[in-house]
């Protein structure tokens, strides 16, 4: 039984039950103040590709007026402290994420990846990755990929709490989406 085979998946279910739990006040929060900066829904949900390209529901807190089209201040603050992706520990509870993965993006890209830019979904997408802590949106399409497949070939614990660990101390944090 190896890392990759049961250890990340344990790890990802024990951190989300642990996240959601010390986070709870503050998801609560911001549920209500979201609610009410956007009378309604303080989620949004979006289809993303994950584990072998299969299509599933990311979950973040809604940063975006559907109404303007814009983001409020406190909504561009949530997107920049990246707290907009805390209801992701419920994809990451479900089996659809991983905490570090290449980052889901919009399905709208899968028929623009080549065969070996495929293989970054030959593991969960994760609420954070190698390209986001090496550059984000600094990065182009191919450098991206690139970094997302040599994690995937690379994947391990310790350049997991390398990558988590330089997510959380580095003043930019996981990429919104």
């Amino acid at each position: 039984m190896t890392y990759l085979q049961s250890g990340k998946r344990f790890l990802d279910v024990f951190a989300a039950v642990a996240g959601m739990i010390i986070l709870s006040p503050l998801f609560l929060v911001l549920t209500l103040l979201l609610a009410a900066v956007h009378s309604g829904s303080p989620l949004f949900f979006q289809p993303r590709p994950g584990l072998h390209g299969k299509i599933f529901i990311v979950v973040k807190f809604r940063t975006i007026c559907q109404h303007s089209g814009r983001a409020s201040p406190f909504c561009r603050w949530l997107r920049r402290s990246s707290l907009d992706e805390i209801p992701q520990l419920w994809n990451i509870l479900k089996g659809e994420m991983s905490f570090v993965g290449p980052r889901p993006l919009l399905p709208e890209y899968l028929p623009a990846y080549n065969a070996y830019q495929q293989q970054r979904h030959n593991m969960r997408p994760g609420l954070t990755g190698w390209a986001q802590i090496n550059g984000r949106d600094r990065l182009s399409w191919e450098q991206k990929c690139e970094l997302d497949v040599w994690y995937v070939h690379n994947a391990s614990l310790s350049l997991d709490i390398h990558i988590f660990l330089k997510t959380i101390f580095t003043k930019h944090t996981i990429v919104p989406c």
